[in-house]
């Protein structure tokens, strides 16, 4: 397989970190999640790390310059010859554009964005349905990963609860901040011909299917 290099978008809860994880092992493609480079970074004391920490104290967004480093000095570092994964990111039109200035350093671009629409009402059921236990942190869903005893952790006892952003009013507001924010970001990969739009509304399974079947159909595998 030639090097690919994806893509993933989407809404909170839309399932794009899941896929991210499943197909960055079974593809054998470096799965970056911004997330988890910011708080590698900050824990290492790392260059990028100490500025991004004074934004992150403060509540406030890292800003795009800091983070599309991060990505970079990460691409660099790896043994990315398959090719990566990026798990929301870039978030807006001003790193999609830092981003592809710095892949061309080194001869590479992106291949493939797919874009997880995804309905409010699966959102919200996905993401008003999680709990978490208050000992251990271990993440229950009440549908789909329900603990045998009602609020109550399987493996520590302890009590379960719902985090603040996982309730109906502030999945909203994040919904449609995220929708506001990446609006122009969705229009600038459909214009560079590389945006694919697959429904997030699936289960697991069928959206890994329709994931491998597009990157067959497309000459990606």
């Amino acid at each position: 397989m030639s090097s690919l290099n994806l893509i993933f978008l989407g809404p909170p809860g839309a399932g794009k970190g899941t896929q991210a994880k499943v197909l960055s092992s079974e593809l054998d493609l470096i799965h970056i999640s911004t997330g988890d480079l910011l708080r590698e970074s900050v824990n290492n004391n790392s260059a990028l790390g100490i500025k991004a920490k004074v934004y992150m104290q403060k509540g406030e967004l890292v800003p795009d310059e800091i983070v599309t480093n991060l990505v970079v000095d990460k691409l660099k570092n790896e043994n990315n010859e398959k090719g990566i994964i990026l798990d929301g990111f870039p978030r807006t039109k001003a790193q999609a554009k830092s981003l592809d200035l710095s892949l061309e350093e080194f001869n590479q671009k992106i291949d493939c964005v797919l874009y997880f629409k995804t309905s409010e009402s699966t959102i919200i059921e996905r993401l008003s349905g999680r709990r978490v236990c208050r000992g251990c942190g271990v993440n229950y869903h009440l549908k789909n990963i329900p603990p045998k005893v009602d609020n109550i952790c399987d493996i520590c006892g302890e009590e379960l609860y719902q985090r603040d952003d996982d309730s109906v009013s502030t999945i909203t507001k994040r919904i449609q901040v995220y929708e506001e924010q990446t609006a122009s970001l969705i229009g600038y990969y459909k214009i560079k011909g590389v945006l694919r739009e697959i429904s997030g509304d699936f289960d697991a399974d069928k959206v890994k299917r329709i994931l491998l079947s597009l990157f067959k159909k497309e000459h990606l595998l």
